[in-house]
């Protein structure tokens, strides 16, 4: 049984069944996580998929999802540094390493428009934009 200790919108839990089955929703203490099992990693990674964990605010849908964090963490196979990705945090047991990503404010936040769905194709934009640095 997968948990559910707090509710996501109704397009946010389609989304996911569809194309992430196996989702976990949980509290830990007053934060909320959304877990997100075989997420799948480009080549150019030493992992083809992650464990990937969003944190929920608890205004969200209209406060915005930041940065993502990553088990096992996400290293380069050529061995090169990923800036701004030293920070750890104690998630469900496990140490995850967080990529600080932000939006900016060409990129803003849109309530009613961005979604879990739109802040994990930005995951995958930064996987990929690593690369072209």
């Amino acid at each position: 049984m997968h948990r559910r200790d707090f509710e996501l919108p109704p397009d946010d839990v389609a989304f996911l069944d569809l194309h992430h089955p196996g989702w976990e929703a949980f509290r830990n203490g007053t934060t909320n996580w959304l877990l997100i099992g075989q997420f799948a990693v480009p080549a150019g990674y030493t992992v083809g998929a992650t464990l990937v964990a969003l944190r929920i605010e608890p205004a969200y849908p209209d406060t915005q999802i930041d940065m993502a964090y990553f088990f096992p963490a996400l290293c380069r196979e050529d061995g090169k540094p990923i800036p701004a990705t030293g920070s750890t945090e104690a998630i469900d047991g496990k140490t995850f390493h967080r990529w600080s990503r932000h939006r900016t404010a060409e990129n803003p936040w849109r309530p009613g428009i961005d979604d879990v769905s739109t802040h994990l194709a930005q995951v995958q934009h930064w996987f990929l934009r690593e690369f072209s640095k």
